[in-house]
């Protein structure tokens, strides 16, 4: 048997030792060697103009115009797309070995995170008084019956359903009068609730004729003075909640007209104004509202309600359209109370997704 003495052992780990932080100290200083060559810097121009202008979108895109397209609307609708950019910017600098590409990357990083990294992690909490759920049930939905089964089954205390059509009011009225005894509907929204309701009234929707899947399922009459907004008072055990419900107007997307969304402006600015009114402390917005919450076009609204996704939810929540959504256009916003929780239910046959929340007062 070969016998080391202490003395070996302790100068062969030193030895060791010594080699590793000889590596370390010899792989930063190539790494420094490589950066301080002007070609790493002279390498990738239009990745790093790109990720320059990226970074500059996402950081000033308040100040991009709307003009006659709506160009600013409709950056801030898809805005936390434009992370999905970076890692196809980095493998190009990467690729080109561009060190000024990795540097201007630092800004569309740091811009992306400061606005959507409080979305990155789960806010939710246990406890909450109250569960409301808002659904866009979608005029083309072939199973109302199931969808109203799978909504009851949410456990919700306040239900809000949009895009109701004529037909499919019955089956629901029926399907959910079991566990909801009080309901109230106007026009294509309606509401139901396992406690009482009271003050009902119809709320401006800013809509001056209707358009999109639902008018193909209402008279000429019904398409001009249709009601997709109203506003409702719940009684709870800790007193009145004031509840709107309100599917705002459609909005279209081409490349050459850009984005058409004035029925749905005039509508956010008619819900600001009776939020702004609204007396009640406690108030709860419910609806397809046809928009993200970073749409400047909201401003109104969300200078007044707190968002519950953005509170207590966990991710994104994105709701449409249901086999891929990209966009949460379907909101819960609130003044008064505490969102404790928020998410995302399970598809129906809509083409849009349910939206749920637990609150507190």
């Amino acid at each position: 048997m070969t016998q080391v003495k202490p003395a070996e052992t302790g100068q062969l780990g030193a030895d060791r030792r010594d080699t590793g932080s000889g590596t370390l100290r010899a792989g930063i200083h190539r790494a420094v060697r490589v950066v301080s060559r002007p070609e790493p810097w002279k390498r990738g121009p239009v990745p790093a103009a790109l990720a320059l202008l990226l970074g500059l979108l996402i950081l000033l895109h308040a100040r991009i115009p709307d003009g006659s397209k709506n160009l600013g609307s409709l950056v801030e609708t898809f805005l936390p797309w434009f992370g999905a950019f970076v890692p196809l910017l980095l493998a190009a600098a990467l690729w080109r070995l561009s060190a000024s590409a990795l540097v201007a990357l630092l800004l569309p990083v740091t811009a992306w995170l400061n606005l959507f990294s409080g979305l990155l992690t789960d806010k939710s909490h246990a406890g909450g008084d109250l569960t409301v759920v808002s659904h866009n049930v979608g005029a083309d939905n072939r199973d109302p019956v199931g969808t109203a089964r799978d909504l009851t089954a949410s456990g919700a205390d306040v239900l809000a359903l949009e895009e109701i059509t004529t037909q499919a009011a019955v089956t629901y009225e029926k399907t959910l009068a079991k566990a909801y005894p009080y309901h109230v509907l106007r026009g294509t929204v309606g509401l139901w609730s396992k406690l009482p309701l009271s003050d009902t009234r119809t709320v401006d929707d800013g809509m001056r004729g209707m358009a999109g899947p639902l008018a193909a399922h209402l008279s000429a009459e019904e398409r001009a003075g249709t009601p997709r907004a109203l506003r409702t008072t719940v009684a709870t055990d800790q007193g009145p909640l004031a509840v709107y419900v309100a599917h705002l107007g459609s909005v279209r997307v081409n490349p050459r007209g850009g984005m058409s969304s004035g029925e749905r402006d005039a509508g956010a600015l008619a819900l600001g104004k009776a939020v702004a009114a609204e007396k009640n402390e406690r108030v709860v917005l419910l609806g397809d509202l046809n928009g993200t919450m970073d749409d400047r076009k909201f401003d109104s609204l969300t200078s007044q309600l707190d968002s519950a996704q953005v509170v207590a939810g966990d991710g994104f929540g994105f709701t449409w359209p249901t086999e891929f959504p990209v966009a949460r256009i379907d909101q819960i916003l609130v003044r008064g109370v505490r969102p404790d929780s928020a998410w995302v239910l399970p598809a129906t046959g809509s083409d849009h997704r349910p939206v749920a929340a637990r609150i507190s007062w």
